[in-house]
């Protein structure tokens, strides 16, 4: 696997990757990319933000998003990274795998969205710049779409056959991540098999073992299409399953996922008009425990959690040019289902389910036109959704006190179905590129419903959606969607030297939905809410609840071009999140960040040292008793041979001074069978040596 990181102008070139890749267009003014392939890309108009070879530091692409303007990453275990974007993650952003929209299993976010999109099988990811256009679905934020590989149609009658494999190795935590796709194609139809296998071993850092921190996932399914005189159909299938894998920050591990994607696409021209719609379907089933890869904490105390999600969804979508442009209409609904179950393995009495039956829906319909608009070209969307939402009775097992008991009859008691339209628009301007230069402006409204976590979540549990910070939760059913003004605006500029692409951003969001105090007497048990949370070990329980919030910040990415082989890239991001109606910071927002490369770039291969700098975090939320983070710096030392054609090696060494650094992102330990003290943020992992080879043809 070879990872190219580049945010160019326009440059949206997948079709490039040989036959292997899927292609795609871009508009430099809507999307970053990052490109994930054997493939090399050398272009006038390329640019890298982290050069060739970048550090593997595993196979989960929030790895690599994290390097992009505004990019962060939650690390809440190796395979279980959020993606976060100028100080929003999780379900606040519009994330993809493939093109697919679906419901994660794990009530703390165990499988994020990008859990599924194991780095082998990524061609690309393809983020939506500050805010996602209304055609792609609803959401807060911005959003990406994790791209996969694909054998795309030839351009003869004569099967061509390609394959884009991948083999890697850290040893940091003796990992081994291998995958890709082989198949073959003509121009009628096309044909590949993917898979992928990654494992790997605790991870070391400077001071010993972060415990609990071992990984195992593996993917295999199939990608095909057909052209006929209709239309052209295309069918993806695929099953994933996850073995034990540590979360240290959250009080459970992973000990499976086992989810099946299946997705059926049809496109076709109708005269002027092109015609898209496509049925698609996933099922995540979960099991996650508090002994088998952390010490147990006996047999009373023992617990195993399972949790199931099903999404099904259906779209269609209608194009035709007008006044000078092209407007694209389209409708799609999207149903998801979800259980939870709470279980003592060694008592078949303690059973309880904190989210019983949960169903929501979605039926939307949207309008995007995208055309010149005198001197400046134009994206102007609109979306209005219409949401219905329902949860089943709570059910308490006989072992179980009566504080829950009596939470339970109080949650089957009341009225746990309701509905909310939420309507989003967007105006996207960019002027053409003049010398190497573009201005664009940003104004969107965005809405997002609660999680169901945050709404149904009835008994005070540590669930939070993957925060994974220690603190217990309880949901509210009055909740109220999130509401988002947002102002950006910019230029990206770009010669055969330089380039620089900065941007500045205001976002005001309405009823934004955090943690708060349970009530106005923290500390005293005089609930039962706070009485079941001072038995689960919290006696301060948080609310989720709506309150007032902004986030604004600036970002860039640059480069400069030197006489001879030297280059030097660079990503600065700086995001600050406030509260409106109280004096206090939001949680979880990532410190300033810069990252440099130096590279040395020969026609064969490069070689790079690059510096990541992280500011402090002083600017944490109260509310929340979140901790600050002192600042750190990291070295890394990396480098790229490209053999001969499709064969490509790359090998660098991580964290070169070996330093002990713990982003502010990263949860709290929570396993007692490490190295890392019980309650301190989990560190980053230490100096370590990688290789990956990458095959393509």
């Amino acid at each position: 696997m070879k990872p190219h990181l580049f945010c160019g102008a326009g440059l949206m070139a997948l079709s490039a990757l040989l036959p292997v890749a899927v292609a795609q267009e871009s508009e430099p003014a809507l999307q970053d990319v990052i490109v994930v392939t054997g493939s090399r890309l050398d272009t006038a108009t390329q640019h890298a933000v982290t050069p060739d070879g970048a550090p593997l530091q595993g196979g989960d692409v929030t790895y690599l998003s994290a390097r992009t303007p505004g990019g962060a990453r939650i690390g809440n275990g190796e395979v279980s990274g959020q993606m976060a974007y100028r100080g929003l993650f999780g379900e606040r952003l519009n994330l993809r795998v493939d093109g697919q929209r679906f419901a994660s299993g794990g009530p703390n976010l165990m499988d994020p969205v990008f859990h599924y999109a194991p780095a082998p099988l990524v061609a690309a990811v393809v983020i939506d710049r500050g805010v996602s256009p209304v055609s792609q679905g609803p959401g807060l934020a911005g959003g990406a779409d994790a791209v996969f590989k694909r054998i795309d149609y030839a351009s003869g009658d004569a099967a061509e056959y390609g394959y884009d494999l991948s083999l890697g190795a850290r040893s940091i935590n003796d990992s081994v991540s291998t995958g890709g796709i082989i198949g073959a194609a003509n121009d009628t139809w096309r044909f590949n098999l993917l898979g992928a296998y990654e494992e790997g071993s605790d991870t070391d850092y400077a001071d010993g073992t972060i415990g609990g921190t071992s990984f195992e996932r593996s993917v295999f399914g199939v990608s095909t299409g057909v052209k006929t005189g209709v239309g052209d159909f295309s069918l993806d299938l695929r099953r994933q399953n996850t073995g034990p894998s540590g979360n240290p920050p959250f009080p459970m591990d992973i000990q499976y996922f086992d989810t099946d994607f299946a997705r059926l696409a049809y496109a076709a021209e109708i005269g002027a008009a092109s015609l898209e719609a496509s049925v698609h379907y996933t099922d995540v089933s979960h099991l996650m425990d508090n002994f088998s890869m952390r010490p147990s904490p006996g047999m009373m105390a023992a617990r195993a959690s399972h949790a199931d999600a099903t999404t099904r969804g259906a779209d269609i979508a209608l194009g035709f040019a007008l006044s000078g442009g092209e407007l694209q209409i389209g409708l799609d609904t999207e149903e998801s289902e979800h259980e939870v179950t709470i279980t003592n393995p060694n008592n078949a009495g303690f059973f309880v389910t904190p989210f019983p039956d949960i169903t929501l829906r979605r039926t939307g319909a949207f309008a995007e036109w995208t055309g010149p608009i005198g001197p400046v070209e134009a994206e102007l969307g609109l979306r209005v959704d219409q949401n219905d939402y329902q949860a089943g009775d709570a059910s308490v097992g006989p072992a179980l006190p009566m504080g829950p008991r009596m939470l339970a009859a109080a949650f089957n008691t009341g009225n746990t179905d309701g509905e909310d339209t939420t309507a989003d628009g967007v105006a996207r301007f960019w002027t053409p590129a003049e010398n190497g230069l573009s201005w664009r402006l940003t104004l969107a409204r965005k809405q997002k419903m609660p999680g169901y976590i945050q709404r149904f979540g009835w008994l005070p549990t540590s669930a939070s959606g993957g925060l994974a910070d220690g603190n217990i939760y309880v949901g509210d059913l009055a909740l109220k969607p999130e509401t988002a003004w947002l102002a950006e605006a910019g230029f990206d500029f770009a010669t055969p030297r330089a380039y620089a692409r900065p941007t500045i951003y205001v976002r005001q969001v309405d009823d934004y939905i955090q943690g708060v105090a349970f009530d106005d007497t923290p500390g005293v048990a005089d609930t039962t809410v706070e009485m079941v949370a001072a038995m689960s070990g919290d006696s301060t329980p948080l609310r989720w609840a709506n309150v007032d919030a902004w986030l604004y910040g600036f970002d860039l990415d640059a480069g400069y071009d030197f006489d001879g082989p030297l280059r030097v890239d660079g990503v600065l991001s700086y995001v600050r999140g406030e509260r409106r109606d109280v004096d206090d910071n939001l949680y979880r927002v990532a410190p300033p960040s810069l990252t440099t490369g130096l590279t040395w770039e020969a026609a064969a291969w490069s070689a790079t040292l690059e510096a990541r700098l992280v500011a402090e975090q002083t600017d944490v939320s109260a509310t929340n008793s979140e901790a600050g983070t002192p600042g750190y710096g990291v070295l890394n030392l990396f480098g790229d041979w490209q053999v001969r054609d499709g064969v490509r090696l790359s090998a660098g060494v991580e964290n070169l001074l070996d330093q002990v650094y713990r982003d502010h992102l990263s949860g709290y330990n929570r396993n007692g069978d490490s190295d890392v003290v019980p309650g301190t943020r989990v560190p980053g992992a230490g100096r370590g040596v990688f290789v990956r080879l990458s095959l393509t043809h």
